[in-house]
């Protein structure tokens, strides 16, 4: 038998589902990955090999029975350290929340596990899902299993769902929850070469999902290619009356809907995505996505998006003034870390409390937010990005009337490495300069791995399409899989 761990979604289960191998041998094969490569990658912060087991006997055992099985039936897949698992610690890889036990599971996780699917551990992470490149955790930074030709440099994977992108590219699990503010799934997808979509705001329940920005964070899946983005989409979507956010529609078939033939359907091209200092590779790429687009019978369109410009701007205040109002709650008072010093007050031990327990970018978001939201700036800044925000929203529902989809690039450069941004705090918010409108906007967008660069490294395109129109969004980015034949793995090194 061939190594299992090169499965994806799909052949995973249609393989135990017809009996050519069992859910248990899947989820041994990848427990074994999990345990060889975690000393190198860091892709976990917690483990949990028992509990892929127990899913997978459960899976084994309702096929002897002839028991009808769930769409993600035996496959074993890696849940972000974000989502609260009973039982499991769940720490959003901050020191604030180490050694929290939820004693209650989130939407999304238990509609995975309803399903059939297995968790291998928990994922790392940007710590609070802030960062581009997975070097904010508590728990150590998140090494990318690729590297540059002739270099041993580590790589960023990508943020905030750095551990997702890494675990799954480097065959530790073959699918896994990511979550999206501005771009935590798109871009470290695109750095890795893998799949991962955001679906439309409120496709998928936030509730148990730790928040960072409560009006912008979406729940959304990685995996190697878009088929399985589609199947394990429609295991984790669904109306949920505990998020008052979330979309009360029937989640579509997108799996059975699946169709690359892109004739009668416009994309349309936005001329102020062609920004100064993107990488030339970048845009080749990109040029070489609209003919893959051409050749299924897409017709390619300009349009414009004229408030682009000022996304990234507006992103960095609405995001920080709702991460400064959620993250209020990690006090010291109820769960998590509390930092008491003797003779301290209340006051005294809120403070101490979050100085240790948040990090560097989550106490600099806080405190960019904070200032948004004080008395006298509340309308110069909080206020005025969100108009910019409907602007923005608006542009996209202005060149919506012109095109079906829109392709875009998924980040400006291919993968860096690891400290190379870090005390740049702009240089890093930058990386997601053509993923955080349609974040802002609250659309569906994909990204699909386009190639590799000169450096032998992953480039991503970025598919974004209309409200509610996921199915739009995936066939588009089936299109361009075809086409791009995308089959390069990094080579194994740890």
């Amino acid at each position: 038998m061939s190594d299992l761990t090169e499965l994806g979604v799909k052949a995973i289960r249609d393989g135990v589902a017809s009996g050519q191998f069992s859910a248990r041998e899947v989820a041994e094969a990848f427990n074994a990955n999990v345990a060889a490569a975690q000393a190198a990658l860091n892709a976990f912060i917690v483990v949990t090999p028992e509990k892929a087991l127990e899913a997978a006997d459960a899976v084994d055992a309702a096929r002897a029975k002839g028991e009808t099985l769930g769409k993600m039936a035996g496959v074993p897949i890696g849940m972000k350290d974000l989502f609260a698992t009973k039982g499991v610690q769940t720490t959003a890889a901050s020191h604030i929340l180490e050694g929290f036990v939820p004693e209650y599971e989130s939407t999304v996780s238990a509609n995975l596990w309803k399903a059939g699917a297995g968790m291998l551990g928990k994922l790392n992470l940007d710590q609070f899902a802030m960062g581009s490149s997975n070097e904010t955790s508590y728990f150590g930074n998140v090494i990318s299993p690729w590297r540059k030709q002739g270099s041993n440099a580590a790589l960023a994977p990508g943020g905030s769902s750095g551990g997702s992108s890494a675990a799954i590219a480097a065959r530790l699990c073959p699918a896994a929850t990511g979550t999206d503010t501005g771009g935590s799934i798109r871009q470290p997808a695109a750095f890795v070469g893998i799949s991962g979509i955001k679906p439309t705001y409120g496709r998928c329940s936030r509730w148990g999902v730790v928040a960072f920005a409560s009006s912008l964070d979406q729940a959304g899946p990685m995996a190697r290619d878009v088929t399985d983005c589609a199947i394990m989409l429609e295991a984790m979507a669904g109306f949920d009356p505990k998020d008052s956010t979330s979309l009360d529609m029937p989640v579509p078939q997108w799996e059975a809907g699946l169709d690359p033939d892109m004739r009668g359907k416009k994309v349309g091209i936005p001329r102020e995505y062609r920004m100064d200092g993107t990488d030339p590779e970048i845009l080749a790429s990109w040029d070489r996505g609209i003919e893959w687009l051409r050749d299924a019978g897409a017709e390619i369109v300009e349009v414009s998006l004229p408030h682009t410009k000022y996304a990234l701007p507006a992103y960095y205040i609405v995001a920080p003034a709702e991460a400064s109002s959620n993250l209020a709650r990690y006090d010291g008072v109820r769960y998590g870390l509390r930092d008491l010093p003797a003779g301290a007050n209340l006051q005294d031990m809120y403070a101490a409390t979050r100085a240790a327990g948040f990090g560097d970018e989550v106490k600099r978001r806080i405190m960019i937010g904070t200032y948004v939201l004080s008395a006298g700036f509340y309308d110069a800044y909080y206020n005025q990005a969100q108009r910019v925000r409907t602007l923005i929203a608006n542009d996209f529902k202005a060149a919506f009337e012109q095109c079906d989809v829109i392709l875009a690039p998924t980040t400006p450069t291919a993968s860096f490495p690891l400290g190379d941004k870090v005390d740049d705090p702009l240089a890093m918010y930058l990386n997601d300069v053509f993923a955080v409108p349609a974040s802002l906007a609250g659309l569906p967008a994909m990204s699909v791995p386009a190639g590799l660069n000169a450096d032998g490294l992953p480039l991503g395109l970025q598919i974004i399409g209309r409200a509610f129109d996921e199915q739009g969004v995936l066939n588009a980015g089936l299109a361009i899989e075809q086409r791009a034949m995308f089959s390069a793995k990094p080579d194994r090194w740890w």
